[in-house]
């Protein structure tokens, strides 16, 4: 898909203050800080959703946070595709995934949906064939607290890895627009590596062939 076409990208999540802090809800997050990092139009309300309309790397791009709760995101992702005329392979779906631990981050283009009800929308509309950015927020071990999992809020441990990576995200945001995935995760990698420890000094070897103190026999042998 050609660079000079418009760029969609839409962030996954529920509507209400109730839900904002929600692993769930981590693709309405990074739009956040994607929306605040670069000249952005404000958000209005369109498409059942939220949109923004700005540039990244010189690209037209619209941002988009479906309003209409995660099991029907294809009905906002859609409608504003269509009207847009942007085909899938235009189209970035950032969300939470629970088979990547927390922090951890991949890019791809189609796949299947993994239970994740907001992709499975957005695939009975657009097909497989889009973007997806895939946040990772871990599993909790079971299937049956799957569900409170991803309906939970991010943890005070959880910032610790979320800030940053949200940030780096946004930072990253450029290459996605050149469709240039492999150096988003690169970049994202990057930014969110724990700084290397310096190496400490290596121990200065004892230097055996100095004379060693003796202390001198008496004339008493004492």
């Amino acid at each position: 898909m050609a660079a000079d076409t418009p760029l969609l990208i839409a962030g996954l999540g529920n509507p209400g203050a109730q839900y904002a802090r929600n692993r769930h809800n981590a693709g309405f997050m990074a739009l956040d800080v994607i929306h605040g990092s670069y000249e952005f139009a404000p958000w209005r309300r369109r498409f059942d959703g939220e949109i923004a309309e700005g540039l990244l790397a010189g690209r037209k791009t619209f941002l988009l946070k479906p309003q209409t709760f995660m099991n029907l995101s294809g009905n906002s992702v859609g409608a504003a595709a269509r009207f847009f005329k942007i085909e899938p392979k235009a189209v970035v779906v950032i969300h939470d995934e629970l088979d990547l631990a927390a922090g951890k981050l991949k890019a791809k283009t189609g796949g299947g949906d993994a239970g994740h009800n907001g992709l499975r929308s957005i695939t009975a509309t657009l097909t497989p064939n889009y973007r997806r950015v895939r946040v990772g927020v871990g599993h909790p071990g079971a299937k049956e607290q799957v569900h409170g999992h991803v309906l939970d809020n991010f943890s005070k441990a959880d910032e610790t890895w979320l800030v940053p990576l949200l940030s780096a995200i946004a930072e990253a945001a450029p290459l996605l627009a050149k469709n240039d995935d492999t150096g988003f995760m690169n970049k994202v990698a990057l930014l969110t590596q724990p700084p290397r420890q310096p190496k400490s000094a290596p121990k200065t070897a004892k230097d055996d062939s100095a004379p060693k103190d003796k202390k001198e026999k008496n004339s008493d042998g004492i």
